[in-house]
């Protein structure tokens, strides 16, 4: 398992757009992913889990991912993330 905190650098944060892309690429690999915000911890894969965090620009998140390419999905999440666009 690894765990990764990763700031949001997106400028309109992680609306609907954003959201349905990142699904898209945790998709993407086998591995278990998470992504925890305070208190609130949900799937990368499901769209209407991540549009329940309400994620903004600038705010911290971490990314859990376990499994065979674990290393391999946290890295694509966090180019991601952290592409200001």
């Amino acid at each position: 398992m690894v765990q990764k905190n990763i700031k949001i650098q997106i400028p309109t944060g992680l609306e609907a757009r954003p959201v349905a892309v990142l699904v898209q690429i945790a998709s993407k690999y086998e591995s278990s992913i998470f992504i925890e915000s305070g208190t609130k911890k949900v799937n990368a894969k499901s769209i209407m889990g991540m549009m329940a965090l309400g994620l903004e620009a600038d705010e911290e998140i971490k990314v859990i991912a376990d499994g065979k390419d674990e290393e391999e999905a946290i890295k694509g999440i966090e180019e991601f993330i952290t592409s200001a666009k």
